[in-house]
């Protein structure tokens, strides 16, 4: 296994980093980032297949880009290290693409914002020599969003709580009716995406990094880290160490990052969310007995858990459904993931990706390394950095697939629908 380190020092780059990173947290995959809770850095693969399983990013290096700084609480990493890692070689053998396992070290400024410290780069050994080579994090942002954050969490993971809607519940039932709005078109832009573009050979495949392997790491991610408990935002939020529970802050959490809109907007709606659920909820089952005497509710709980899930029907953190607060829970969760954080990975895409150079979905090319071995591309690299940042971004042909997909993703609904704006009509009203 081969590893570079890219510190904020660096001098060698064509973008500002302050102009970069800063986004961080405002674009299409804010809820990435982590609070480093351990040190040292360590990958959990098999050493003996990935070798060495110690970071490359050291506590010397952090010290030289943060002297005189606490450090408690303070570090951040986006990582995708041991996803990836496994994919590169399969990845790079595709051609005309490549991969890294990646890890971003930030640190929280007293400005409150992040200051990227370092990149690390990892890639097995090819062909038995060694490539120190540098590579945009953003190709690896672009395929974790639409593959992880988009399809999987908004539009696969939903499918279970519908079919069994559709399945179980009468179109009179309470519940049905409180989630129908949020499910009008989910099947068939699910149905949609599988013609084409999650399809074999299609825009998936073809314009985004893990090319074939799209579907594989969407499956693998969903068995590693999918769990419905931590789908609802305060739960997420805790989990990623991005907020602590605080009654006496705001919704009871305190953030770690106080310029996190994700957060702050995200818990703004998550509470107007459950409000609206609880009243709802609580007018239909205020006592207990009725949720334990509604066979058709129990019936579609259960058909989620053990049938559309069944892969993880044995797990301990599923909610139980016997009271009012349970189902408030459950369904203020699948509300949630339906619509404030669909809202924050689907209608910002085009805005936000749509200028591929921003947010590249797929790298041609490995950037030249530092150790001149291909002297000629190096010195083109220092001379006319844009030239060969243009051949390592994706084709034309690709920007444009990509770019069109993304405007149509990205566009609203004529007949959408706000919270509390339209009530559905009683059944049998005219």
């Amino acid at each position: 296994m081969v590893r570079q380190i890219k510190t904020n020092k660096s001098n060698n780059s064509c973008v500002s980093r302050g102009e970069v990173w800063p986004r961080k947290f405002g674009n299409l995959a804010p809820m990435l980032d982590k609070l480093m809770q351990e040190w040292p850095l360590r990958s959990k693969l098999d050493p003996n297949i990935y070798g060495p399983q110690e970071s490359a990013i050291t506590a010397s290096i952090i010290e030289e880009e943060i002297i005189g700084f606490e450090t408690v609480e303070k570090l951040f990493i986006l990582d995708y290290h041991d996803l990836l890692l496994p994919f590169v070689r399969q990845v790079r053998e595709l051609g005309n693409r490549t991969l890294y396992g990646s890890r971003t070290l930030f640190f929280l400024t007293p400005q409150g914002t992040l200051k990227p410290l370092a990149i690390e780069l990892t890639c097995p050994e090819m062909d038995g020599k060694p490539q120190w080579k540098h590579v945009f994090t953003p190709t690896t942002d672009s395929a974790y969003h639409q593959l992880i954050s988009h399809w999987l969490r908004t539009h696969c993971a939903t499918e279970p709580y519908i079919i069994a809607a559709n399945r179980q519940l009468s179109a009179m039932h309470p519940i049905y009716r409180l989630l129908h709005p949020h499910f009008r078109y989910t099947m068939s832009i699910n149905a949609e995406a599988r013609n084409s573009l999650i399809n074999a050979g299609r825009t998936i495949e073809t314009t985004f990094a893990p090319g074939k392997y799209s579907m594989e790491l969407s499956s693998i991610i969903y068995d590693k880290q999918w769990r419905f408990d931590d789908e609802g935002l305060p739960k997420d939020l805790i989990s990623r160490g991005m907020a602590v529970e605080d009654p006496s802050s705001p919704h009871g959490l305190k953030l770690a990052i106080e310029d996190y809109p994700y957060a702050n907007d995200g818990l703004e709606f998550w509470a107007i969310v459950k409000q609206w659920v609880s009243d709802y909820v609580n007018h239909y089952y205020p006592e207990a007995s009725l949720i334990e005497s509604d066979s058709e509710l129990l019936a579609w709980w259960e058909e989620v858990r053990t049938v559309g899930h069944g892969d993880k029907k044995d797990e301990q953190w599923w909610p139980e459904l016997k009271t009012p607060e349970d189902l408030i829970k459950i369904i203020t969760t699948i509300v949630w993931v339906a619509s404030g954080h669909y809202a924050a990975v689907n209608f910002g895409q085009y805005a936000y990706a749509g200028y591929l150079p921003n947010r590249p979905t797929i790298a041609r090319r490995n950037m030249p390394n530092e150790d001149k071995r291909d002297q000629d591309y190096w010195k083109s690299f220092l001379e006319k950095p844009e030239e060969i940042l243009l051949k390592t971004f994706p084709s034309q042909r690709q920007t444009l697939t990509v770019m069109s997909t993304l405007i149509v993703l990205s566009a609203h609904s004529s007949d959408e629908e706000y919270l509390g704006d339209k009530i559905e009509p009683n059944i049998g009203s005219t």
